[in-house]
């Protein structure tokens, strides 16, 4: 993306009210023309599982639950490794031979919006599924304005 690419955001600012942070968003997240790369791993489907409930699904084959921790903070939600101990060659099965199932650290962050509500997660079969659901406030609702 060139400044010209992002003049096109600064261009929509006069056709809307109270979008400024988005927009902010967009330009930090843009940077100064470069998208910021972020590995692929791990991999992640965001899925709408009702009218305003959503699922993140980020596959995490040989993690347990003690090894990942989710957290929320100014509307940005980060999975991430916790301390992965290399050292261990063995475990409650015998000596590892081969080890081709990854344990590599990560974090992966995702952008949640305002109205969203992240209400839980849950780790099985080596899937952690974060579920998500956004909550319209009344003033946001839509309604009939009375004309006098």
């Amino acid at each position: 993306m060139t400044s010209k690419d992002l003049s096109i955001f600064n261009s929509l600012r006069p056709f809307s009210i109270g979008f400024d942070d988005m927009f902010d968003q967009f330009e930090n997240m843009l940077g100064n023309g470069n998208l910021t790369m972020q590995s692929n791993y791990p991999p992640y489907n965001i899925r709408k599982t009702g009218k305003d409930n959503y699922a993140i699904e980020v596959a995490l084959a040989g993690f347990s639950k003690k090894d990942v921790e989710v957290e929320f903070e100014d509307n940005l939600l980060t999975v991430r490794t916790k301390q992965v101990n290399k050292s261990e060659n063995s475990d409650v099965n015998g000596e590892i031979i081969h080890k081709g199932i990854s344990q590599r650290q990560f974090a992966r962050s995702f952008t949640v919006a305002d109205d969203v509500k992240v209400n839980g997660a849950e780790l099985k079969d080596g899937l952690l599924t974060i579920s998500c659901e956004r909550i319209i406030p009344e003033h946001k609702k839509k309604k009939l304005i009375e004309i006098k």
